[in-house]
């Protein structure tokens, strides 16, 4: 995939294929032919729709999460391209964070006696 697009706002989640074809194409101007994947998310935060064209036809994708919520760009409806985030938001983390938090692994010394 070329680029990813999140729809920042609500989106009716009861619109099917066509209508967020619509939305791709008409409300952004994007192509939804495009080598992309858009993601539409609804006003509860617990469930996002994706689309993305595969050469031979749409495919449609649908996840809701059982256990919390999704932290959603809520600001205007613009699509708002994303590269990195992808992963953060999919984890119910805010993709407009100004930095991560890295990890620090702890390694125990090889030389581990009980006083």
């Amino acid at each position: 995939m070329e680029k990813i697009y999140i729809r920042c706002g609500y989106t009716d989640m009861r619109k099917q294929l066509n209508g967020l074809l619509d939305i791709i194409q008409y409300n952004f101007k994007l192509d939804p032919y495009s080598n992309s994947l858009f993601l539409f998310c609804g006003k509860r935060a617990d469930r996002i729709k994706a689309v993305h064209y595969e050469g031979d036809g749409f495919c449609l994708l649908y996840k809701r999460y059982e256990n919390g919520r999704l932290q959603w760009p809520r600001t205007g409806k613009e699509a708002k391209q994303i590269s990195d985030q992808l992963r953060w938001l999919l984890e119910g983390l805010n993709p407009e964070q100004p930095k991560a938090v890295q990890k620090w692994l702890t390694h125990k010394s090889e030389n581990t006696e009980n006083p």
